[in-house]
């Protein structure tokens, strides 16, 4: 199980430090160079997705000022999850860490400012129009403790998505060693399949996670 497991160990063996978390950081030596190449296929990619997510988060805000953020966010977790597929190295968005922190930060930010600026449309939210006065304490706890686990639910979604792709990959790899030519290349040809439905859940688990953090904030 240490052996299944070690591709998510974020320590590096380099002067025992977590040198692994550093990967996180890969895409601006990659994606940004190649941005600034005029009508590069980066430049382009990029244009095309961010247009794609403001038009969709646009509805829920009043300026596109406030997309900035979540276009960001977006492009961080998806160019993340993209290089965890590469070969040897360290997917940063399938540790509960780092999704936690990302999904608690963003929680806790909106939160205090709908409570400091909104305070009453705050409390409004948590009791649903037409809801019956005896009804209305339970009310109030139900959506205090769905608020609550909004940061819980949205980490341990991407993260517990991501590692399991990832293990399914690495035990098919094992399966291979001593094998014969058969089941070689019938595994290899399930890789391929498997990385590809891989790339499919990098990108929607990204905009599942944008999508929710904006429905989130825009009930603030």
């Amino acid at each position: 199980m240490t052996n299944l497991f070690s591709s998510f160990d974020p320590m590096s063996a380099t002067f025992s430090l977590q040198l692994n978390w550093m990967a996180m950081f890969l895409f601006l030596c990659v994606f940004f160079p190649l941005y600034w190449t005029s009508f590069s296929k980066s430049s382009i990619m990029y244009t095309e997705l961010t247009s794609y997510i403001t038009k969709e988060f646009i509805p829920l805000f009043k300026s596109y000022k406030n997309i900035i953020f979540f276009n960001v966010l977006f492009m961080f977790i998806l160019i993340n999850n993209i290089f965890g597929l590469m070969p040897y190295t360290f997917t940063s968005t399938a540790h509960i860490a780092m999704t936690l922190s990302m999904a608690f930060t963003i929680w806790v930010m909106f939160m205090l400012y709908g409570w400091i600026n909104n305070t009453n449309h705050m409390f409004a939210h948590l009791v649903p129009l037409g809801t019956p006065i005896v009804l209305m304490p339970f009310m109030v706890l139900i959506e205090t403790i769905s608020n609550i686990i909004r940061p819980i639910t949205l980490s341990v979604r991407l993260a517990a998505n991501l590692t399991a792709g990832h293990l399914l990959l690495i035990l098919l790899g094992e399966s291979m060693v001593n094998s014969k030519i058969l089941i070689i290349i019938t595994v290899t040809m399930a890789q391929f399949a498997l990385m590809t439905l891989e790339a499919a859940v990098a990108v929607i688990q990204a905009y599942v996670f944008a999508t929710l953090s904006t429905l989130y904030a825009s009930e603030v």
